[in-house]
């Protein structure tokens, strides 16, 4: 990998058009090969066989321990079935216990199990390696900058998503926040 690497120069034709250039300038080709990037990053570096987003479930179920499958959609900015979905399979796994409350059976509630807790104590720390491997070609100041703009984006464009990330501000089933 290269440290120094430059961004690809627009034509100059391009450049003063009002049109498009190249594809690969484009925002929504260049956030696609950072979402690739960004994963392949996270295989090599967190291993231990869970995904991103399982990583994301284990974590929000660290944080927030007996939310519900809605609630825990709602905190990783997943639709519900696939929630639901992740759930299960991490259950299978021995990461999760599932639990039905005895004043409702339509929803679990949802706590790590120690198995889930254990592994979550060794991809924490790789996390951080993580972080540092996905920012380690800019400096200081343009971590800085990249990342409150990511933020900002992700932020102004919640939204927009298919499924809105909710970071909890509204109770969920248990009546936690």
């Amino acid at each position: 990998m290269r440290l120094n690497a430059k961004p690809f120069p627009m034509r100059k034709t391009e450049r003063h058009s009002g049109l498009p250039g190249e594809v690969y300038d484009e925002p929504g080709h260049l956030i696609r090969r950072a979402q690739q990037i960004a994963v392949s990053m996270f295989h090599s570096t967190i291993g231990s066989g869970v995904t991103p987003i399982q990583y994301c479930v284990l974590r929000v179920l660290q944080e927030h321990p007996g939310i519900d499958q809605v609630t825990l959609a709602r905190f990783c900015a997943l639709d519900t079935s696939t929630a639901a979905d992740l759930a299960v399979r991490l259950e299978e796994r021995g990461l999760v216990r599932r639990m039905m409350p005895m004043k409702s059976k339509r929803f679990r509630l949802l706590h790590l199990t120690p198995e889930g807790t254990a592994l979550l104590r060794k991809l924490v720390p790789r996390s951080t390696v993580l972080a540092s491997r996905l920012l380690q070609a800019l400096n200081r100041d343009e971590k800085k900058v990249f990342m409150d703009l990511l933020r900002k984006f992700v932020h102004l464009n919640n939204d927009e998503s298919r499924a809105p990330l909710d970071r909890g501000f509204a109770r969920s089933r248990n009546g936690r926040r």
